[in-house]
């Protein structure tokens, strides 16, 4: 296994479940050209896997697309602005979010970000927040149920252990810290993944040792052994642990099976060096 600071990236999913790695929910009117596009941009920039919903049409109804996406994403960050409360469509994604968060086969982690409001705020629909909320209760007051289950769902959310842009700034600041927290969330779960793979939480451990991650020197380490001891296993594991340190990465896996099969070692050294 190399690790190398600039090729294209790819990577190896240790839970074949969730598609992406973090799905962001946000209201587009507030957030979509200023805090969330930047967002966005520094999630890809570390290679983890964002669903962001540009190409999906907003409508009275949440789209079967956009819940499929919030089931099969390992991390919600939810971006509160003065008028998420506003918008049906974001009340109905936290109340899904939340389901998976509370759904122990899901155990979804939730992120809230506090983008110019008050948590508090947030709990109690009040201030700016909450006139938002009071406009939609307009329009719903003959579906009261479907009210208490927002209310809930905001309440909920916003006694999360979040972000708060009033207290990090500049927002280049709170952008970095958000990132660092996903990425340790993201490794945490990857260690939870190998826990019952024996040995392979101190070979990870070693290895990391080794290849002297946070250096800018470049190292290439060689796993040997017989075939069916679990060295493809054991480098996937590193590949995901340390990939995000690198502006891209590339894991080439079966290279045996592969060479065969696409005409030589050649082509699979031109794939990896794209």
């Amino acid at each position: 296994m190399a690790s190398a600071s600039s090729s294209s990236s790819s990577s190896i999913n240790l839970r074949p479940e969730a598609k992406y790695d973090v799905f962001l929910s946000f209201r587009g009117e507030d957030t979509r050209d200023n805090f969330t596009s930047h967002l966005y941009a520094a999630l890809c920039r570390k290679n983890i896997e964002t669903f962001i919903d540009n190409q999906l049409i907003r409508g009275d109804e949440i789209s079967p697309a956009l819940l499929d996406a919030i089931g099969g994403s390992k991390i919600s960050v939810i971006i509160f602005s003065e008028g998420y409360a506003s918008s049906r469509w974001c009340l109905e994604e936290i109340v899904k979010i939340l389901e998976c968060k509370n759904d122990k086969n899901i155990g979804q982690i939730v992120v809230p970000v506090f983008y110019r409001v008050d948590p508090s705020d947030v709990r109690n629909q009040t201030g700016i927040f909450g006139d938002g909320f009071l406009k939609l209760e307009e329009r719903f007051m003959e579906w009261p149920e479907k009210l208490e289950s927002w209310r809930i769902a905001l309440r909920e959310a916003a006694n999360l252990s979040g972000f708060a842009s009033h207290a990090i700034r500049p927002e280049s600041l709170l952008i970095e810290k958000i990132v660092g927290e996903i990425l340790k969330r993201l490794n945490d779960m990857y260690r939870t993944d190998n826990k019952d793979l024996i040995g392979v939480e101190s070979s990870i451990r070693q290895i990391e040792s080794l290849l002297s991650t946070g250096s800018k020197d470049v190292y290439t380490l060689g796993i040997w052994g017989i075939g069916g001891i679990g060295k493809t296993t054991l480098a996937g594991a590193i590949f995901n642990r340390i990939s995000n340190q690198f502006e891209g990465s590339y894991f080439l896996q079966n290279v045996r099976e592969e060479s065969e099969r696409t005409g030589g070692l050649s082509q699979l050294r031109q794939k990896l060096f794209s």
